[in-house]
């Protein structure tokens, strides 16, 4: 098997309140899932101004996100993406051997769980749009589109090696991995969350 690219580590604070931000979070998704864009494009595709687009893209350069592509047509230059998916690190309140790095700095922990949350705002505002629109896709699309809710009974060892097979399933197929791409292939949304049910967390009753 083809080793893949790695994720790229975001550690540093500053970059992780920078992408706490909705609109650069949006729009370095966007880049991620379609491919260079012009930031009159990517204006379009995130509700938002070019001038204001183009602003934030050129924050996400200063940190090595993003960059510049080739127009080839002497116009507006597109900007596309520099990594193939982004690590946050886990959730921790106490230094350990794979925290160390967030735990050390006192907003880091903030910072991150802010990342989180827009990513989760930003992944039901995709739901929803998609809901809304899901009546005109075409047939094999709303065919092959799924929303599944899973209930798990597992151990934590389980648990990690379930989300490493499914992460192993699904990285081929990223838009800035994949480079086989079918002519008629089109850019698709794939999230996963897995984690324990606090609210269940006592044991079932005999």
């Amino acid at each position: 098997m083809t080793e893949l690219p790695p994720r790229t580590r975001v550690r540093d604070v500053e970059l992780l309140k920078a992408l706490a931000h909705p609109l650069r979070s949006a729009l370095l998704n966007y880049l991620m899932a379609v491919g260079p864009r012009t930031a009159s494009e990517c204006a379009v595709a995130v509700d938002s101004s070019a001038s204001n687009c183009s602003w934030h893209l050129r924050q996400l350069a200063e940190f090595g996100l993003v960059e510049r592509a080739e127009s080839g047509d002497g116009r507006e230059r597109p900007w596309r993406v520099k990594h193939v998916g982004l690590d946050f690190g886990e959730l921790a309140d106490e230094p350990s051997a794979r925290s160390a790095q967030l735990a050390d700095e006192p907003s880091a922990r903030s910072a991150q769980l802010a990342v989180f949350g827009t990513r989760l705002r930003e992944e039901e505002e995709l739901t929803q749009r998609y809901l809304d629109t899901a009546e005109r896709s075409e047939p094999e699309w709303l065919d092959a589109s799924s929303i599944n809710f899973y209930g798990l009974r597992v151990t934590a060892a389980e648990l990690a090696e379930l989300v490493t097979a499914v992460d192993a399933l699904i990285r081929p197929y990223v838009g800035t991995i994949r480079q086989d791409a079918p002519a008629d292939a089109r850019p698709v949304h794939v999230s996963l969350r897995a984690f324990r049910r606090i609210e269940a967390d006592g044991q079932p009753s005999a």
